[in-house]
């Protein structure tokens, strides 16, 4: 018998921590291999980590509710030799590395989103300040959002090891209503100020920002808002929350401009409706118009790659991947952005079963934090909700985005040889909103236009 350590997951480039929300397995049982073991939490999403080798479960290294940095140890698992020789110079990664500042050179650099973004150092110092209990980051970025002032965490009843919150435990306390509870104890330490929000990259730091550092500067309970009888108060969730402030300081960050084009997609939903009914059959999923809306958007970013952009201070990144969001509604009401990587090196059929299985996954809450990051481009279908077009909002660090409205028949002037006839056509519009700082009218009016012309000349003999 050998013993092999299992060490917390890589679950995302921009992800260097998790917090341990429930072990899924005992001391004692035996594990099979890809069998799920734990769940992490971390800033982007909760998941669920498989074993990578067989045997059985010696020794649990980190208790729920505790935050543990990548590739650190959190189990013993013992397996048989064999199996345990073969997988060991995998069982123990190496230590992450520091991040290198991002190279200005061209290549791909993945920055990460600002609202998602936290200082652990500043939590620390937070926790420290108060007397008693340790708080790991995803605790006291919960407190913040729903309002939880320090006193009131600092006298929460904790269920993790030596008595500490977890993330069960303040939510817990949330469905509860936020009942307060320092006012219960006879002493009550004051709130202690929250950190000012941090501003890893030098983007936001090159961007104007009165509205933030005019935020307040302590974590305190915000009174519910009086209502009369006939109306109804509904308090937003934490995802709410979340979206609220991404949109805030995406409008802040960068200059919206909108560009909107009306294409004719007739040949597009001609060929849709004549091959729909034969891959439902042949692949038990929908053909959406969407796979093709986004090999669009790919072709065209091919044609103007300075759309394919971040802005880092004075500095512009281009990314090399193709790496396209798709905004999905949840049953919640919420909105998600899964990312299809290396967009343009997909087939319509490969493009649509990734857009299948990202929806269906993001509907069932079961995104991987990998699902999320790297968004180069964005693509919203405000037409699925019957919308003709809309003004979207960009999706930071990247800097444009694009709406596809609802298809409608409308009567159009047909050129032909013989002459100008009347018929009619289906159309849509395309809303293109784009970051003013670095896309100037004329490349984000040219971008949409381009893949209106993709659309317009969509091949119909092309096959699924």
């Amino acid at each position: 018998m050998a013993r092999v350590e299992m060490v917390m997951p890589k679950m995302g480039e921009s992800i260097m921590e998790g917090t341990v929300l429930k072990w899924l397995k005992q001391v004692g049982e035996a594990i099979e291999q890809d069998e799920s073991v734990l769940e992490v939490a971390t800033d982007k999403v909760d998941t669920e980590v498989p074993a990578i080798h067989a045997g059985v479960l010696q020794e649990i290294l980190v208790q729920e509710g505790q935050v543990v940095a990548v590739g650190a140890p959190i189990a013993v698992i013992e397996t048989d030799a064999a199996s345990a020789g073969a997988a060991a110079p995998t069982a123990a990664p190496a230590a992450p590395q520091e991040t290198p500042a991002p190279a200005l050179n061209g290549a791909e650099v993945n920055v990460p989103y600002l609202p998602e973004q936290h200082d652990p150092q500043a939590d620390q110092r937070l926790a420290v300040a108060q007397p008693g209990r340790f708080y790991s980051p995803l605790v006291l970025s919960i407190a913040r959002q729903e309002g939880i002032s320090m006193a009131d965490l600092e006298y929460l009843p904790g269920t993790g090891k030596e008595g500490r919150v977890t993330k069960q435990d303040i939510l817990a306390y949330v469905e509860n209503g936020k009942q307060p509870l320092a006012q219960a104890a006879p002493a009550v330490p004051a709130a202690v100020p929250a950190p000012a929000a941090t501003q890893p990259t030098a983007q936001l730091q090159s961007a104007p920002a009165p509205a933030a550092q005019a935020a307040p500067a302590a974590v305190a309970s915000k009174p519910a808002p009086s209502v009369s009888g006939s109306n109804e108060l509904i308090e937003m969730d934490r995802m709410r929350k979340m979206i609220a402030q991404r949109m805030v300081d995406s409008k802040r960050i960068s200059p919206h401009v909108t560009s909107f084009v009306e294409a004719d997609v007739t040949e597009l939903v001609h060929w849709r409706n004549k091959h729909k009914d034969a891959y439902k059959k042949r692949e038990g999923e929908n053909l959406t118009f969407t796979p093709i809306f986004i090999q669009a958007v790919a072709r065209a970013i091919q044609d103007f790659p300075n759309i394919n952009v971040s802005v880092d201070g004075d500095y512009i990144i281009k990314k090399r991947d193709i790496n396209i969001g798709v905004a999905v509604a949840l049953p919640s009401g919420n909105l998600i952005v899964p990312v299809i990587h290396n967009a343009d090196q997909l087939n319509l059929n490969g493009l649509s079963k990734r857009v299948n299985d990202l929806a269906a996954r993001a509907r069932a809450n079961k995104l991987k934090p990998e699902d999320l990051e790297g968004g180069t481009y964005t693509l919203s279908n405000v037409g699925s909700f019957g919308n003709v077009m809309g003004t979207p909002i960009i999706m930071q660090p990247q800097v444009a985005i694009m709406a596809v409205g609802a298809i409608k028949k409308k009567p159009a002037v047909i050129e032909t040889p013989q002459g100008d006839l009347i018929g009619v056509r289906h159309f849509m519009f395309l809303s293109h909103s784009y970051d003013h700082r670095v896309v100037d009218g004329s490349l984000g009016g040219m971008f949409v236009r381009k893949v209106a012309d993709y659309l317009e000349q969509f091949d119909p003999n092309t096959a699924i």
